[in-house]
């Protein structure tokens, strides 16, 4: 597949971007800055610009079969992106629709899961990350009312670990126990859904 990676810069993009590669997809990413994409220089195209702009996202989105995303806020949040993910997901949705592109998988967070018990993700994220917990839900809500391919990927905390290939993944839930997941183990989960149309407009929870 044509695939887009967004924050291809970041722990989980990086992830992303290596692990379709190795899976024989074709790969742009597009960022900001390029420096972290060195060690791919001769796997993939780069193209730079920003996220929130509909029209430049639009320009790099066209032309391709779907659309990874791993994009996220740094933390601590600064007060003036604390409705970054909500501006990216407009900004996301409406390039979509102008390249004619309806495939998309985005990177969420676990703390969305309200029935989750063990661990208590909502509760957690509610009373130590609101800011986040708000802002990626209002991102959830903009992709849900689109009429995008969209699936969404909720991972727990994440982990620097490798690969391993043995996490768990549920529709609608976290996995019971689910405590982290690697970023590699999430970029290999969202390189096998892109390509399943099966969890087209689903969520999922996916944890070691």
């Amino acid at each position: 597949m044509r695939l887009v990676v967004l924050g291809a810069t970041g722990g989980t993009g990086l992830e992303i971007v290596r692990r379709a590669v190795e899976q024989g997809h074709t790969v742009t990413a597009f960022v900001r800055s390029s420096g972290r994409l060195e060690p791919f220089r001769e796997r993939i195209a780069v193209r730079l610009g920003d996220l929130l702009d509909s029209d430049e996202l639009g320009e790099a989105i066209k032309g391709h079969d779907a659309v990874l995303s791993g994009f996220g806020p740094r933390l601590p949040i600064a007060k003036a992106d604390e409705d970054l993910l909500h501006r990216f997901a407009v900004a996301l949705t409406t390039a979509m629709r102008r390249a004619q592109v309806r495939r998309v998988v985005v990177e969420s967070t676990a703390f969305l899961f309200r029935d989750s018990i063990v661990p208590p993700t909502y509760l957690f994220g509610r009373v130590f990350f609101p800011s986040v917990t708000r802002d990626a839900a209002a991102m959830e809500r903009v992709l849900v009312e689109s009429d995008l391919d969209w699936t969404i990927v909720r991972p727990p905390k994440l982990t620097d670990k490798t690969q391993n290939g043995s996490y768990r993944v549920r529709e609608g839930h976290l996995p019971r126990f689910g405590f982290s997941i690697s970023r590699a183990d999430v970029a290999d989960c969202f390189v096998k859904v892109v390509e399943d149309p099966a969890t087209i407009r689903k969520v999922l929870g996916a944890s070691d």
